[in-house]
């Protein structure tokens, strides 16, 4: 029987850095929407559910997703992991996909990537991406993620330090050794007993930054729709295609510092 596979976006409204980012528009829409439609349009994806907190400040985010059709929980403000759980188990998921709700030019056809590759290859965990020590290749705002079901459940119940239940997966690849597969793949079984894989592009462009944690980031998003149009059909090939043709938009936020696994939210603490 072919598994369910259930992308899950996670967003609220009290960013540390830019807070009520998730609505802020973009080109006529608001991000999340960006994000959401362009999730969506991944061929190996069965539905796609918008995961925000019960916090008040995220009413504006349930409010919008109803008017809008999008399909939503709302669960914890800090234990992401918890969130994540219980949206896939609502959802009957046998595959879990994480998205970031500040990536409004997620590629659906790298979505499929990931997850084709956790299908064919048996994986537990895989990815397109990975935080220091490890590298990456894609630009910062392509990052997807996917395990299975039974082992987001496992970490659920087993995980308790602060960075397994606010980033949700490090859990699976905390200290793997990975060895070059391929070209394009790396994998190894990780302290804890996951098979992991990291997918790589061809052409290092792991330094480019293409997400939303900023006001400046902000700006560089909507001049690339500006690019387009308002469209938010082009691939992530084309948004390249734009930035080297024009090489001062990522000088907008070319010195915004990318948050890591141990810039947790405080306020969680």
């Amino acid at each position: 029987m072919k598994p369910k596979i259930v992308a899950i976006i996670q967003g609220r409204m009290s960013s540390s850095r830019l807070p009520g980012k998730i609505l802020s528009d973009i080109a006529g829409q608001p991000m999340l929407t960006r994000v959401f439609t362009r999730t969506s349009r991944a061929r190996t994806l069965d539905e796609v559910i918008f995961a925000t907190t019960t916090d008040t400040s995220d009413g504006p985010v349930a409010e919008y997703c109803d008017f809008s059709g999008i399909p939503f929980i709302r669960g914890s403000l800090f234990d992401v992991l918890d969130r994540y759980y219980q949206a896939a188990a609502q959802a009957k998921a046998d595959v879990v996909v994480r998205i970031t709700a500040d990536c409004p030019v997620i590629d659906p056809d790298l979505i499929d990537d990931v997850v084709n590759t956790l299908l064919d290859g048996e994986y537990d965990f895989v990815c397109n991406r990975l935080p220091p020590p490890w590298s990456r290749t894609y630009p910062i705002g392509l990052d997807v993620e996917a395990c299975s079901f039974k082992i987001l459940k496992k970490a659920w119940k087993e995980a308790k330090e602060p960075q397994h239940r606010e980033h949700v997966m490090p859990y699976f690849y905390e200290g793997v050794k990975l060895l070059n597969e391929s070209r394009t793949r790396q994998t190894g079984i990780s302290p804890r007993g996951f098979n992991v894989a990291l997918l790589h592009h061809t052409t290092d462009f792991g330094d480019y930054r293409w997400t939303v944690d900023t006001p400046e980031d902000l700006e560089f998003m909507r001049q690339v729709y500006g690019c387009f149009n308002g469209r938010d059909d082009f691939t992530w090939k084309e948004v390249l295609d734009v930035v080297h043709d024009d090489p001062g938009l990522m000088k907008i936020n070319a010195g915004v510092q990318h948050k890591t696994l141990k810039d947790l939210d405080t306020r969680a603490l």
